[in-house]
């Protein structure tokens, strides 16, 4: 029997989520799995039924408003000493494990710990450089400095054999500011398509969440799906719920606050409006919204294009990544990004108006859906990780 060690981040529930989609075709081939990480990935995992080992955290620093650059500065020293307790605890949990190969998403302690036991090794990433604020990118300096960052961290993950993209080929990758003119990983690189499992329809599951939401079909349906570290998302959702008081009549919405653990027993928020901690029916409501309001996670943004869906995305405040990946929805003009630190219900309710009224919206996030139909991501990572089997 094969076996595949999983390490997927912990921060957030989109990398592990990746690995999960992957986790299961590998069982369905009799492959043994095993999984590691931290944060609020573990119980997620665990909540799935596979063995989670937990492991140090080594994560940034968030507040209400986003990410915290002093308190991750201050963090630094954290990080070094769990990175090396990390490659501790992975050598032994790989070691006694002693799979075939080990597949990290967005880890690096993995892939350290592989190549001191000489097992190969696949890293799933879809951010290489450390990003700056958008504020500070006009200077030359910085865009030096995110060259050089980008290169540095490119060689370090290329101790990977092979490096996957869950991404669409240029032009339309998504992660385009975080990979794109990088030498160090050039040899190692595959574009294979978003991760994000494709969902092929239940009329009867549909169906089901209509009625048990008293929802019409025929009305505007907008769902707010809010992800990342815990302390980023109370804030958003209080935010989207005001919002909510701006909405024309007829609007009728659903919010998620992502909750792992959390209750999947939706609470009536008014005549138009429901909540979900934890939404168990996510496909169903993706099916039937009109359009998304989302952070700006590579995870969720797939995801809404996977359905075809427009989408409002509000990034993390000072998350480069986040708002690399809002500005090319942006730029695609598949959704309209929000300014995190000046943003207000109001405009959150414009914006979904806006999107609500303007079909071009639908129109090309439809175009980029055609193309994602053709890139079946999890396919292409299970044929390469088979390889190793």
């Amino acid at each position: 029997m094969g076996r595949a060690y999983l390490a997927p981040y912990g921060v957030g529930l989109g990398h592990a989520s990746r690995l999960l989609s992957i986790s299961e075709f590998l069982k369905q081939d009799n492959i043994a799995i095993k999984f590691s990480s931290y944060g609020e990935a573990v119980s997620y995992i665990n909540n799935h039924g596979y063995e989670c080992v937990k492991v140090p955290p080594i994560e940034f620093a968030w507040s209400n408003d986003g990410f915290s650059i002093r308190n991750s500065i201050a963090n630094i020293p954290l990080w070094f000493t769990n990175f090396g307790r990390q490659i501790f605890q992975e050598t032994r949990n790989i070691s006694t494990f002693n799979p075939n190969i080990v597949v990290s998403d967005s880890r690096l302690s993995p892939l350290v710990s592989s190549k001191i036991l000489g097992i190969p090794s696949i890293v799933i990433l879809n951010q290489i450089k450390l990003l700056l604020s958008p504020r500070i990118r006009e200077f030359r300096a910085t865009r030096v400095f995110e060259k050089l960052n980008g290169e540095f961290f490119g060689n370090l993950w290329s101790m990977a054999e092979k490096i996957l993209i869950p991404d669409l080929p240029p032009p339309y990758t998504i992660a385009e500011h975080n990979i794109w003119n990088l030498e160090s990983i050039k040899k190692k690189m595959h574009y294979i398509g978003f991760t994000t499992p494709k969902w092929h329809g239940d009329n009867q599951a549909i169906n089901n969440v209509v009625h048990s939401l008293n929802l019409d079909k025929k009305r505007p349906i907008v769902f707010m799906h809010i992800s990342g570290p815990r302390e980023t998302r109370l804030n958003l959702i209080s935010m989207i719920q005001d919002a909510s008081k701006y909405f024309r009549k007829g609007i009728q919405y659903i919010i998620s606050e992502g909750k792992p653990n959390g209750s999947i027993i939706p609470r009536k928020l008014s005549s138009t409006g429901w909540y979900y901690e934890w939404c168990p029916v996510r496909d169903e409501i993706f099916a039937l919204s009109d359009l998304i309001v989302i952070r700006a996670g590579h995870e969720a943004i797939s995801h809404a294009i996977e359905h075809g869906k427009p989408m409002v995305s509000i990034p993390i405040q000072n998350h480069g990544e986040q708002l690399g990946n809002s500005e090319k929805v942006e730029k695609m003009k598949i959704g309209i990004k929000l300014e995190p630190s000046n943003t207000n219900p109001a405009q959150i309710a414009e914006a979904i108006h806006r999107i609500l009224d303007d079909k071009s919206y639908l129109e090309n996030v439809q175009r980029i859906k055609k193309i994602t139909d053709r890139h079946d991501g999890i396919n292409n990572a299970l044929e390469i990780i088979r390889s190793f089997i």
